[in-house]
């Protein structure tokens, strides 16, 4: 009985240091996932057909929304990641030690798997404060071309989605997602943990911020290869309304995909990946760094 107690305090404990460190990530790297938001719709409208690139977004959105406007849409993204983090990371620690309890010795596809599914059950649930974040960001561009928003704040967004596209409607776009979700989870969390042990057991380094620092870089390169395609068809998805005539650009995420390539092009599928892994290299080393040193402070063992 004690046992069980003590598996459940340590749960808990490891779900709050989750979370507070995809805080401080999350906050951190925010400015640069705007830009990869607002870079992802680029080229939607006719009138966005001209070439632009991350810097070229970045620096529009301080010049028409001022430096705050690269944090529009924070909050919701923070209540994502109060739910999405700790469901992926303590559910892939959860099921590998229970694949192997001591010693850690599973494969790199059998560690995949595992992000994979950890990744997709967190982004169902945490899927509607995911959309609302996409809404918001993607408001801040209307607003720098003179549009009004379509709406004042996280509570306005989630209350107007559903009032107009029903409460199903917080879950549009949750198929591209959980496709993302389970790319970038088998690249980040399978790629990190191989990564930290390889160069752990090959003393290349030992277990602290050096070795995190590279299996960070690492996890991050092939998170943003897998998901970057999946990345742009979420968002795209996500960010679509229906119209006066109750239409809608994208029927599903195949559909967004054939009009994307042929309209785009092919690289457009890769559309913000250099911000993608920039902001996916800088979060996964504040976070994996923070998580790591807060479990170490708590008495816990290494992820």
């Amino acid at each position: 009985m004690k046992g069980g107690e003590e598996n459940q305090q340590r749960a808990q404990t490891k779900v709050a240091l989750t979370a507070l460190s995809a805080m401080v990530a999350e906050t951190s790297t925010f400015p640069i996932d705007i830009t990869k938001t607002r870079l992802q719709l680029h080229g939607e409208s006719l009138s966005s057909t001209r070439p632009t690139t991350s810097f070229r977004v970045a620096a529009e959105i301080v010049s028409k929304e001022g430096p705050l406007g690269l944090y529009k849409g924070l909050s919701p993204a923070i209540i994502r990641h109060l739910l999405y983090t700790p469901i992926r990371i303590v559910g892939y620690e959860h099921l590998r030690n229970t694949f192997v309890p001591s010693d850690h010795s599973l494969s790199l596809s059998t560690k995949a798997l595992i992000g994979g599914i950890s990744g997709v059950i967190a982004q169902v649930v945490a899927s509607p404060a995911d959309l609302v974040k996409v809404r918001m960001q993607a408001d801040g561009r209307m607003v720098s071309q003179g549009l009004q928003p379509r709406y004042t704040g996280p509570y306005d967004a989630l209350n107007k989605i559903i009032r107009t596209e029903g409460f199903g409607g917080l879950w549009k776009g949750v198929f591209p997602n959980v496709q993302r979700a389970f790319l970038v989870n088998m690249g980040e969390l399978a790629c990190y943990d191989h990564a930290k042990r390889f160069i752990i057991q090959n003393k290349i380094s030992g277990d602290n911020i050096y070795a995190h620092t590279l299996a960070s870089i690492m996890s991050g390169l092939s998170a943003t290869a897998l998901s970057c395609p999946a990345d742009v068809m979420k968002t795209r998805m996500m960010n679509q309304a229906v119209n006066e005539e109750n239409k809608i650009k994208y029927r599903n995420s195949y559909d967004c995909l054939v009009k994307t390539v042929r309209v785009e092009g092919l690289r457009a599928l890769w559309k913000g990946f250099f911000p993608t892994w920039a902001r996916l290299g800088p979060w996964q080393f504040v976070f994996w760094v923070s998580y790591e040193k807060f479990r170490q402070i708590a008495g816990l063992p290494s992820f």
